[in-house]
């Protein structure tokens, strides 16, 4: 388990006991059990075990009926799983898994005096965060932000050697929907960071840059920004060309 911790990067994370109670260097935090439910709940058969209410074992042939000890499961919408957890030090846990419309969160309640507080506290978390936030797709403000930049930097970008007009686009996005506080839109904010000179050295989809967007304050998501096409270094023509015009141009005056 601890090196399945430091595969998943929670460094506030260390297993001693494998029941899971109490020792000074057995500790979690709610953060991280949450990233460790995420993982765990790509694992269907996990999913499934975590999701049941009851079921029919078989005890020395006789047949047994154990229910789930999570007290939302079944009578709270969406609550599909996880986990409850009860020692002295740690009081009463509730790890919780919930959907509504399409929208998947993972709550952790630690610490509680009672069952009935953790249970009030669960439900209270999960109805505010879907009272609070919505999914919103961000690739029309990905685009428009970007098509507007795009013709500030083709037009100001510094060409070193060569006169071929750079075309830049975005690398493609995995994802651009996210679940963000209702009406707070104008709290995104965008960065670009690019190359402020191109040359012909520069070879054709390499990339030059990125595009971070950034909500209250945070970094949201960010991508790539390359150059689509190869920008051919001047010639010698070019050169004697322009060597003349300057000689005409000081011939006139």
């Amino acid at each position: 388990m601890n090196k399945k911790a430091q595969e998943l990067n929670l460094t506030h994370t260390h297993f001693v006991t494998p029941h899971g109670l109490d020792d000074e260097n057995h500790y979690t935090t709610a953060y991280e059990l949450a990233l460790l439910t995420d993982y765990a709940l790509k694992n269907e058969k996990f999913k499934n075990i975590v999701s049941t209410k009851t079921t029919t074992i078989s005890v020395n042939g006789t047949p047994r009926t154990i229910s789930n000890t999570n007290e939302l499961l079944g009578n709270f919408e969406g609550v599909y799983g996880v986990k409850t957890g009860f020692t002295f030090n740690a009081g009463r846990c509730l790890v919780s898994s919930c959907n509504r419309n399409g929208m998947d969160i993972i709550v952790v309640v630690l610490g509680a005096d009672t069952k009935n507080q953790r249970t009030r506290d669960s439900m209270n978390v999960i109805n505010y965060v879907y009272d609070t936030f919505e999914y919103v797709n961000l690739s029309d403000y990905i685009q428009e932000s970007f098509a507007e930049y795009k013709t500030y930097y083709e037009q100001n970008v510094w060409l070193q050697k060569t006169i071929t007009k750079p075309n830049i686009a975005l690398s493609e996005m995995n994802n651009t929907i996210f679940p963000l506080k209702a009406n707070t839109l104008n709290s995104l904010k965008t960065k670009f960071y690019t190359l402020n000179s191109l040359s012909a050295s520069v070879p054709s989809h390499e990339k030059i840059g990125n595009i971070t967007i950034f909500y209250e304050g945070k970094i949201l998501c960010s991508t790539d920004i390359v150059l689509t096409n190869q920008l051919e270094q001047n010639s010698w023509k070019y050169y004697f060309g322009k060597i003349l015009k300057e000689l005409k141009d000081n011939f006139l005056y």
